[in-house]
């Protein structure tokens, strides 16, 4: 993947909907652990195994401690639902990309990026991942960075949660297909919140931004993904017109 500046690829009728309605991107640093603890079809993830019910308990513990230090201010759990629609055709020309399928998140802000990156070089964080790693499939543990922001995503309240993993040959164009898509989900799920994580170190990360917002349920999103006939030629087919596809997984508070 390319960091360099190019031009976005639109297809279908332009500005058919509303440009995205941005704030500035947060100063926070953030250390994002992704975990794929259980094998389960896109819908199955209401079964959970004792490894991943114990795993549970250990990162809920592990953001409690953490929520109440000078380190990080919001540390919070997360545990997938189900795998929506969206997955990139893109995906199928670029067959070394590992397809996430985290079905636990523990996501925790910092007030800064150099606080979030000490953090992860301590032997605190160093210890969780590495004994997470013993029991898991799959585990990522990356710093990063806000690069786009609708607004605050609210992790006091229970809801729908997605976290987008996002492969792209190039950052800059899939930070420009993400902003000019983003403006139809404002529009036809009434999102109002979104933060995108931009990975600090990219040869380390298969994935070039992570999206992460918030919906109150299941009713506000997935018809949306399903039903609504602009979905495909207004987000998709742009996203693979500019080499770039999602991975979706929604998730809820563990």
């Amino acid at each position: 993947m390319t960091n360099q500046s190019e031009a976005l690829q639109i297809v279908g009728p332009k500005n058919k909907f509303p440009e995205v309605s941005l704030i500035e991107p947060a100063q926070s640093g953030y250390l994002l652990l992704a975990i794929e603890v259980d094998h389960r079809p896109s819908i199955g993830f209401f079964v959970e195994s004792k490894a991943k019910k114990k795993l549970l308990g250990t990162l809920k513990a592990f953001a409690q401690k953490l929520g109440t230090t000078d380190a990080g201010f919001d540390a919070t759990v997360f545990k997938a639902v189900i795998i929506p629609p969206g997955r990139g055709a893109f995906l199928n020309k670029r067959p070394e990309v590992k397809i996430a399928k985290f079905d636990v998140v523990l996501l925790v802000e910092f007030v800064t990026v150099d606080a979030a990156k000490e953090y992860q070089k301590t032997p605190e964080w160093a210890a969780l991942v590495a004994d997470i790693k013993e029991n898991s499939h799959n585990v990522m543990s990356i710093a990063a960075s806000n690069a786009r922001r609708i607004g605050p995503v609210d992790h006091a309240t229970n809801g729908i949660f997605l976290f987008n993993y996002f492969y792209a040959d190039s950052l800059d164009v899939n930070l420009q297909v993400w902003n000019y898509t983003a403006g139809w989900f404002q529009d036809q799920t009434g999102l109002d919140n979104s933060t995108v994580l931009l990975p600090d170190d990219a040869t380390q990360v298969p994935y070039t931004i992570i999206n992460h917002c918030r919906w109150d349920g299941l009713r506000n999103i997935l018809p949306a993904l399903l039903f609504n006939r602009s979905f495909k030629p207004f987000v998709l087919d742009n996203f693979e017109q500019n080499n770039t596809a999602a991975i979706p997984i929604l998730y809820k508070l563990a």
